[in-house]
């Protein structure tokens, strides 16, 4: 067995284990589109730092001078997504050979996403990692508190049977970090589509490949 002192893994879903920032950022676009706002998928992700759905389509409406209510964009932006998702969701490079990495050393894996629920299981679904995570899916409408709040990552932690000092937090983006590390767990960034400057001294990785090198 692999020694490490992790026992626990949490994962956040959106650009940690399925490559769906790009498309959350097109989704965006597609949305504003419709009520003649000018928006490239690089000015979308250039703001994106995740966080609550409601959050971010109010910033990006206030942004744009967008007089829509958030009532009318959300359901709208949900549908963009999950047409983007069914026709072009992946999962992350390396994703399956952490798990069993994981898997063979005796650790642990949850995931905690801002997301509703049903969101993160068809988005793992359809990229073939549900079966991974049966049982093992926390969303931040189970605790009606969204990173960067750290309540989710307590609570998966506790969920899952461990204490804060035996998990590990892996994240994409600015507002997950800071809940990882609100919440006092070891958390690392792994940088893709948001590798956005933070005060966080955290230690980072480029692919998942590279996750047991730093436990």
């Amino acid at each position: 067995m692999v020694q490490t002192k992790a026992q626990c893994v949490i994962f956040d879903c959106d650009g940690t284990l399925v490559d769906s920032e790009r498309l959350c950022c097109q989704a965006l676009c597609d949305t504003f589109h419709q009520f003649g706002a000018k928006l490239t998928v690089e000015e979308a992700a250039s703001h994106f730092e995740g966080g609550k759905l409601a959050d971010i389509l109010s910033a990006t409406k206030k942004r744009l001078g967008v007089n829509v209510s958030l009532d009318k964009l959300e359901p709208i932006y949900r549908q963009h997504l999950d047409q983007l998702f069914e026709e072009q969701l992946e999962p992350m490079d390396g994703v399956f050979e952490t798990l069993d990495f994981l898997k063979r050393a005796g650790i642990e894996y949850c995931v905690a996403s801002n997301g509703p629920s049903d969101k993160i299981q068809k988005s793992l679904e359809l990229t073939g990692l549900l079966p991974f995570f049966n049982g093992k899916i926390f969303s931040a409408f189970d605790t009606n508190s969204w990173k960067p709040e750290p309540d989710l990552i307590l609570y998966s932690a506790m969920n899952m049977g461990f204490r804060l000092e035996d998990c590990v937090y892996v994240d994409d983006t600015p507002k997950g970090l800071e809940a990882g590390v609100r919440a006092g767990v070891k958390t690392i960034h792994l940088v893709g589509l948001n590798d956005k400057s933070h005060e966080l001294d955290l230690p980072k990785i480029r692919s998942l490949r590279e996750l047991e090198t730093v436990f």
